[in-house]
């Protein structure tokens, strides 16, 4: 019966549009436990996790009676229909590939509900629990052991079908299903995506540095560190670089599910514009996408560190009134700083007149930073 259970529930996940479905035993992940542990201790998590290393690596912490784990996974698009071009005067930012479309929390979700429906209708006294990227559970330690792709070196999960290019979620369960085989892991001697990082964050393959990780420095609130700045380009929220280098995602582009389909001036939008966009207008833009969980803060703060990188002397005029006016300390030192950076001569009398009104310590200091920056030129 639980086999014919499994075969009917992997058969409606392909009728949901689900693209690939394993299934998983809810023992402890011990493994993961320890590398989380040694994570914990090198200060590498990014305090966006759970921090309960029980909860994370303990199905039965989470629903008690646990006997299996659903993993599922929907495919992304990778390629950009129609991408706008960034010139000129009228320079572009870009959301990650995984930020696309529809939040994908709210379309993963709606998928496990389905399946929890299907399964309630067939045993009506299953016992379940589901979860996306926010839950307890590790996503990829329960994709790896449920044979949807293996744990890669770039800290993704890759599958054979779909490449990296894909979305997780897993529904704890009492019922016993027969557990998948682990696929191997097929990442060989190839070191791109630790080669090629940014900022080195990828330590080694399989571990990541999360507070180093651009993906992860896009989306903080403060002022980001200098040693950073440069290297962050013109990402607003996200990096796909390692999962663009990877020779296994190669010609991996999947248009699967309509709601996913990005709109090409929300993912890789004018810059200019983000510096005055109103809460109403960025929660009504941007509220959908997965980007905007934090707020438009870290995003403007990014538009402004992406105009210092293509030295966009158009936007001086309003990186200007964003320093001299942005009740905000982050978004005014990042303007000094950023004015600085793109290095036109007038704007140092403007931060100098700035600096004369300014009360913050940390905004006085980046606008310091401006002011040698202009000074030496």
């Amino acid at each position: 019966m639980m086999e014919r259970l499994k075969q009917e529930l992997i058969q409606y996940s392909k009728e949901i549009g689900i693209d690939k479905i394993g299934f998983a035993s809810a023992e402890p992940f011990t493994e993961l436990k320890q590398r989380l542990i040694v994570q914990q201790e090198l200060g590498y998590q990014s305090g966006f996790e759970e921090s309960d290393v029980e909860k994370r690596t303990e199905p039965e912490r989470l629903l008690p009676g646990a006997k299996s784990i659903i993993a599922i996974a929907l495919a992304y698009p990778s390629k950009l229909k129609n991408a706008p071009q960034s010139k000129r005067g009228e320079r572009r930012g870009i959301f990650c590939r995984a930020s696309w479309g529809r939040d994908y929390h709210v379309v993963l979700r709606d998928r496990l509900e389905k399946l929890e429906a299907f399964l309630r209708e067939r045993v009506p006294d299953v016992q379940i629990s589901s979860m996306v990227d926010t839950g307890e559970l590790s996503d990829r330690a329960v994709a790896e052991r449920a044979g949807i792709g293996w744990s890669a070196k770039n800290c993704s999960i890759i599958t054979p079908e779909f490449g990296s290019y894909v979305y997780l979620g897993e529904m704890i369960t009492n019922i016993p299903f027969t557990p998948d085989t682990p696929i191997e892991d097929q990442c060989g001697t190839c070191t791109k995506c630790i080669d090629i990082c940014p900022t080195g964050a990828l330590v080694a393959g399989g571990q990541l540095n999360s507070q180093s990780c651009i993906a992860f420095l896009t989306q903080t609130k403060g002022f980001l560190a200098d040693e950073f700045r440069d290297k962050i380009g013109n990402r607003l929220y996200g990096c796909d670089t390692c999962q663009t280098v990877c020779p296994k995602n190669k010609g991996m582009n999947f248009h699967h599910h309509p709601e996913m389909e990005p709109d090409p001036e929300l993912v890789k939008p004018l810059l200019k514009p983000l510096l005055t966009i109103s809460n109403r207008e960025f929660k009504e833009k941007y509220g959908p996408m997965s980007g905007s969980w934090r707020g438009k803060k870290p995003i403007q703060r990014n538009a402004i560190l992406a105009l210092a990188h293509f030295k966009d002397e158009t936007a001086v005029p309003e990186l200007i009134d964003v320093m001299k006016q942005d009740s905000r300390p982050v978004m005014r030192g990042t303007a000094a700083w950023a004015l600085g950076k793109i290095g036109v001569k007038e704007a140092l009398t403007h931060i100098q007149h700035a600096k004369e009104k300014e009360t913050d310590l940390e905004v006085l200091l980046e606008m310091e930073k401006g002011i040698r920056m202009l000074e030496i030129q």
